[in-house]
C-alpha cells in the first residue's frame, strides 16, 4: 500500500519525450546524385524547373570541374536561345524595384508569356554573404506557373555577375522562358554590365525624395530607354508628375541613340498596378522599332562580341595571377614600391617579364573560373 502510494506521488518525475536529431536522418537518402550532361540538358529543354536550378548553381560554382560540365551545357543550350526579350531594370533603393517587377511580371504572365527574373543580390564585404530574398518580397509571381525566380550573389565580382547572368539567361531561354528580367544590386557599375546583355534598360526613380538633381547624371541616365518614376500614389501624384517632366527636359539634351529610340520618363505606381499596361506597350513598341531596323539583331550581335573580349581579358588576368611564383614576386614589388624604391612603371615591367619567361618555361594551362 505504501510503495503504491509513493508511485502515484505528484513528486514522481515523469519520462520525458526524447529530443530529434539535430540533422533529418533521411538526408543521405535523399541527396541528389549528380546529374550526366545529357540529363542536365534534356531537363532543361522540357522547361524542368529543378534541373534548371541545379543548372544554374552548376554555372555559379567556382569548381573547375564544375566549370567545365557547365561550359558543355551552355554550348548544348546555345542553339535554342536567343528567342526572348531580355529586360534590364534598375534603380535606387527604395524605389520599389521588386515591387515593380512582381507587378509587371504578373503581367507579362498574364498575357500567355513566361517569365523568369534573375535578381542579383548584393553579397558581403565582411562575410561575403548575401540575403537572397527576392522571393519572399514576389509572393505573387513566385507562385506563378508561369514564372521562374533566381536570386544570385554578386559575390563581390561585378565580371562573374555578368558572365554568370548570361549563361543564366542562355538556360532560361532554352527552357521555353520568351521574357527574361535581370534585376540589378541598384544604381552602380553593375549597371554597365547589366546593359552590356539586355535589350531594354528600365530605370527606376523616386520623386520627393529629395534625389531628382542627383538623379540626373549622365552614365546611368544615358543607357536608360525608359525612366519611371514609381510610387505615383496617393499624395505623391504630384511630385511623380513635376519629376516626369523634369527628367523629360534632361533626356533631351542627350545625343540621339543608335537604336533610333526616343528615351523619355512615365510615371507608375507599381504597389496599385498603376501604368504597367502602359510600360507593357512602350517596350513593346520599342523592340518593335528595333526589329524592323535591325537594331535589335546588331546589337545582340555586339553583346557576342563584348562577352567574347570580357572573357579573353578576364582569363588572361588569371593566368598572370594565379601562378604562385607571380604572386610572391607581385608581394615583393608591392613592398619594394611602397618603401619608394622602385617606381609603378618599373615594377610593371618587371611583373610582365617574369610572366612572360614563366610561360615559355612551364606552358602554363589553366581551366577558367570565377
Amino acid at each position: 500500500m505504501k510503495e503504491n502510494k509513493e508511485h502515484k506521488s505528484a513528486l514522481n518525475v515523469q519520462e520525458g519525450i526524447a529530443q530529434p536529431p539535430s540533422l533529418n536522418p533521411a538526408f543521405k537518402k535523399r541527396a541528389r546524385k549528380q546529374l550526366s550532361k545529357q540529363e542536365y540538358i534534356d531537363g532543361i529543354l522540357a522547361g524542368d524547373r529543378v534541373i534548371m536550378s541545379m543548372a544554374i548553381t552548376l554555372i555559379e560554382s567556382s569548381l573547375p570541374e564544375h566549370y567545365a560540365l557547365a561550359q558543355e551545357i551552355i554550348d548544348a543550350c546555345m542553339p535554342y536561345s536567343g528567342n526572348s526579350v531580355r529586360l534590364g531594370i534598375t534603380g535606387v533603393p527604395g524605389a520599389g524595384k521588386s515591387t515593380f517587377v512582381e507587378s509587371f511580371g504578373k503581367l507579362v504572365t498574364s498575357k500567355g508569356h513566361k517569365l523568369a527574373v534573375l535578381a542579383i543580390d548584393p553579397s558581403s564585404e565582411r562575410t561575403k554573404g548575401s540575403i537572397l530574398g527576392d522571393k519572399t518580397r514576389m509572393e505573387a509571381l513566385s507562385v506563378d506557373p508561369n514564372a521562374f525566380i533566381r536570386p544570385s550573389p554578386s559575390a563581390g565580382s561585378l565580371g562573374g555577375v555578368a558572365r554568370k547572368t548570361r549563361e543564366s539567361i542562355i538556360i532560361c531561354e532554352a527552357a521555353g522562358f520568351d521574357w527574361i528580367i535581370v534585376e540589378t544590386v541598384g544604381v552602380g557599375q553593375s549597371e554597365i554590365s547589366v546593359h552590356s546583355m539586355v535589350d531594354f534598360f528600365l530605370l527606376l526613380m523616386l520623386a520627393g525624395a529629395g534625389d531628382e538633381l542627383q538623379g540626373i547624371k549622365r552614365g546611368i541616365m544615358e543607357m536608360a530607354d525608359l525612366l519611371v518614376i514609381n510610387k505615383a500614389d496617393g499624395d505623391n501624384v504630384q511630385n511623380a508628375i513635376r519629376a516626369k517632366s523634369q527628367y523629360t527636359s534632361a533626356m533631351r539634351l542627350f545625343p540621339p541613340t543608335s537604336s533610333g529610340w526616343k528615351p523619355y520618363a512615365e510615371t507608375c505606381s507599381a504597389l496599385y498596378h498603376e501604368g504597367m499596361e502602359n510600360i507593357w506597350e512602350i517596350i513593346n513598341e520599342y523592340v518593335k522599332l528595333t526589329k524592323d531596323n535591325s537594331y535589335f539583331e546588331n546589337n545582340r550581335n555586339k553583346q557576342m562580341v563584348y562577352i567574347l573580349d570580357d572573357f579573353v581579358n578576364r582569363y588572361i588576368n588569371q593566368l598572370f595571377y594565379t601562378p604562385q611564383p607571380m604572386k610572391s614576386l607581385l608581394e615583393e614589388l608591392r613592398k619594394e614600391l611602397l618603401e619608394n624604391k622602385i617606381s609603378p612603371y618599373k615594377a610593371g615591367q618587371m611583373l610582365l617579364e617574369a610572366w612572360l619567361s614563366n610561360i615559355k618555361e612551364e606552358n602554363i594551362s589553366l581551366n577558367f573560373e570565377e
